[in-house]
């Protein structure tokens, strides 16, 4: 069984820092895909970052050059380091991962997410 589990959330000031660790059991990174999604409230949900098996990084514009997704396979454990974060970011953070392929656009396409992890920026 496949489980998914985010962590590192929390309240941060706007401009700070936060990294968010998604750990993986029952399921092998260096397999498939990978990515942080989000949703804040009132909105859709959002692809945020994704790193396919060849370890190459994706992101969506609005984080672009502020996030930066990673993975270390011996701990089975993908990583979102985000940084100047912005009012805007505030959301729900969820993991998610499927063997074969989705992109930040086709969410619907991944088996797996997680519970979610919640990220509040204030002003």
């Amino acid at each position: 069984q496949v489980q998914l589990v985010e962590s590192g959330g929390g309240s941060v000031q706007v401009g700070g820092s936060l990294r968010l660790s998604c750990a993986a059991s029952g399921y092998t990174f260096n397999n498939g895909v990978m990515a942080w999604f989000r949703r804040a409230a009132g909105k859709e949900r959002e692809g945020v970052a994704r790193i396919d098996r060849d370890g190459i990084a994706t992101y969506a514009d609005s984080v672009t050059g502020r996030f930066t997704i990673s993975e270390d396979n011996a701990k089975n454990t993908v990583y979102l380091q985000m940084n100047s974060l912005k009012p805007e970011d505030t959301a729900m953070y969820y993991c998610a991962a499927d063997p074969l392929y989705f992109s930040l656009t086709t969410p619907s396409l991944a088996t797996y997410w997680g519970q979610g992890t919640q990220v509040t920026v204030s002003p």
